[in-house]
């Protein structure tokens, strides 16, 4: 029987940017929210020409609030691409101008749960679908909430108006997710890294301010 290998350090995981040589690009379909470009390079300077099609994303942000009694806050809303409610996060496109991306999720926080929050932490930072889409998403944790104003809160229409909330605790969140009634990426994702950050005692996470070189922007 072969031995156990050696595992790899740690640091030496770490997804980098790897330029390659671009010989052209276009903007094959330009959409309401996101295009469509195809792109022409060579992995290498002896190799053949490859093009490949994928969505030109403005990149995202998603935000897992916890209440201090460690429950997080799931929305449903109806997805039509794949036809179905899904419970997911509060999560919106980083398409406002000069908006930072604390202030994109803050943003969203406020517009779809009508929460806001005093200390944030960044969970994660994940491609969408890195084979067909620019897509960045960084996945924020949300605590010490507080309710906005009813004054102050946003009007919620088309899809957004049938928004439902429901609180659940983070190991019944973790539970449905590994028995598949969750779908929603950035809840996925979410909802398992604060799990693993509370095993920490979420000492490991990242300032809300952390860099983030994966990001279309910083690209």
């Amino acid at each position: 029987m072969p031995g156990t290998p050696e595992a790899t350090p740690a640091k030496q995981v770490s997804d980098a940017p790897s330029p390659r040589r671009l010989l052209s690009t276009e903007k094959v379909y330009q959409g309401r929210i996101w295009d469509v470009v195809s792109d022409t390079f060579q992995l290498s300077e002896s190799g053949d020409a490859l093009t490949r099609d994928y969505i030109d994303h403005p990149g995202a942000v998603a935000v897992l609030p916890m209440n201090d009694a460690g429950q997080v806050l799931l929305l449903k809303q109806y997805r039509h691409p794949v036809g179905m409610d899904l419970w997911e996060v509060p999560a919106g496109l980083l398409d406002v101008e000069g908006e930072g991306f604390v202030e994109g999720a803050a943003r969203e926080l406020a517009e779809e749960a009508d929460l806001a929050a005093a200390t944030w932490n960044v969970l994660a930072d994940v491609f969408n679908s890195p084979g067909s889409s620019s897509e960045a998403i960084r996945i924020y944790l949300a605590r010490d909430l507080t309710e906005v104003p009813h004054h102050e809160r946003h009007e919620r229409t088309d899809e957004e108006a049938e928004i439902e909330f429901h609180w659940i605790s983070l190991d019944d969140a973790v539970a449905s997710v590994l028995a598949g009634r969750l779908h929603n990426p950035s809840a996925v994702v979410g909802i398992l890294a604060a799990a693993a950050a509370r095993a920490a005692g979420y000492e490991g996470l990242r300032p809300a301010d952390a860099p983030w070189p994966a990001h279309p922007s910083q690209r």
